[in-house]
């Protein structure tokens, strides 16, 4: 299983390694003294807690191998290298709704860092794509579940 190379932030990337961190001292831990416990209550063929937390167990090594992944495929961004001519990863690009005139600034990060609430949306959705080497002033058109949505790219900066 092959990923391919995902870009993040210092922060960013400090967080998956902090969470990895935590999966395997804390939760792995967890999960193998739950394993433990459901086997000393008996027969394990009729023993659902056992199973229960032989499942959990696995879905952790599942999520810890996924992390481990996705972290030696990182990449750290260096913000003085961006061309801020157009929009790519990490930069911000203020837009504006052509029907409404709304104006909107967000953020393009990895899929892991997006956080709509705090204008960070991911490259990988539909308007992180469409918006991805755009220049001032170019025209967006994007499809998303409630229709297309109509955008002008007002400034791209970090």
């Amino acid at each position: 299983m092959s990923q391919s190379v995902g870009y993040y932030t210092q922060e960013g990337l400090q967080k998956l390694k902090d969470e990895l961190h935590h999966l395997k001292v804390v939760e792995r831990k967890s999960a193998t003294q739950a394993v433990v416990e459901a086997r000393e209550k008996g027969d394990l063929s009729e023993n659902a807690e056992y199973d229960a937390a032989r499942e959990a167990q696995a879905l952790l090594e599942v999520r810890i191998a996924k992390l481990e992944e996705v972290i030696a495929n990182a990449r750290i961004v260096d913000e003085s290298k961006l061309d801020l001519s157009k929009a790519s990863i990490l930069t911000t690009v203020k837009i504006k709704n052509i029907k409404t005139s709304a104006q909107m600034s967000y953020t393009l990060v990895a899929e892991n860092e997006a956080d709509l609430k705090a204008g960070k949306i991911s490259v990988d959705s539909p308007i992180g794509k469409a918006l991805l080497g755009k220049k001032v002033g170019h025209r967006v058109e994007v499809k998303v579940p409630a229709g297309t949505l109509e955008f002008e790219v007002l400034s791209i900066s970090l």
